[in-house]
This record gives structure tokens, sequence and C-alpha cells, in this order.
């Protein structure tokens, strides 16, 4: 079972998270993404809200560092795989099926790239960084005993 879904505690903060983007994404989708940063903003703080209901329990930096790591090859990928799709997308002279097809996975993986990696990017690196102060180990202490 996923830790976020483990203690009651939990559910909640994740039930919270996930009503913040809900609300994030319907505010967005109603405001407009296209030339508006508010519901640019508004995107981003959905896609983090997302990640948010299932990471917040994590308390080691390494799940964090996993997250930074695969945010930024993911947004890698998928900006060759939007490229590569519209390539071949804009080849097919019909508007067929595939055409359509090979489309509109060419807009999921752009959507994908611009609004799904950046927050993980981002809450991966915070995280990473705050776990591993928060479980820095201190080194023992020296006590002098001579005399």
């Amino acid at each position: 079972m996923l830790e976020a879904f483990s203690t009651p505690h939990n559910q909640t903060v994740s039930f919270v998270f996930l009503i913040v983007c809900a609300l994030s994404a319907i505010a967005s989708g109603v405001v407009g993404i296209s030339d508006n940063p508010p519901g640019f903003l508004l995107a981003f703080l959905a896609a983090a809200a997302f990640l948010l209901a299932f990471v917040h329990p994590w308390r080691k930096a390494r799940p964090f560092r996993f997250l930074f790591y695969g945010s930024v090859l993911g947004l890698i990928i998928f900006g060759i795989l939007h490229n590569g799709l519209d390539a071949l997308a804009s080849k097919g002279a019909n508007a067929g099926a595939l055409h359509l097809l090979l489309e509109r996975l060419g807009v999921a993986a752009f959507y994908l790239a611009v609004f799904g990696f950046p927050p993980a990017f981002l809450i991966g690196a915070v995280g990473w960084v705050a776990m591993s102060i928060r479980n820095r180990r201190r080194p023992p202490h020296v006590h002098d005993t001579a005399a």
C-alpha cells in the first residue's frame, strides 16, 4: 500500500493535496494557459499538488534524489518525444486517424514535459536538500580525558 494512504493523517494530507490539485486544474482551465501567466502557474500548482499528495510522507533524501533525476530524464525524453511525434505528424499529408493520433500524442508529451516534470524537478530538489540537512548525522562528541 502506498505510504501516502497508510495512516489516517497521511490520508487526510493526501486528500487535501488532491483537492488543491483539482481546484487548481479547474481554475487553470477556466483562466486558460495560452499566454497567460496566472493560468500557467495554476497548472504548475495543480501538478505540484498532485505529486505532493503522494510524496509528502517521504522522510529520506534518497527517494527525492530519484525523483529529481527522474524528472530531469523525463523532461529530456518527453521533449524529444514531442519533437519526434510532431515531425512524424507533419510529414503525413492526410488528416487520417494516424495523423490525429500522432498529433495528440505529441501534445500529451508536450504538456507532460512542460507541466509534469518541472514541478517534480523542484519538489525533488527541495526535498533532497531538506531531507539531507534534516537527516545529517553529527559526528560523535570527542571527550577530552587528559588529566
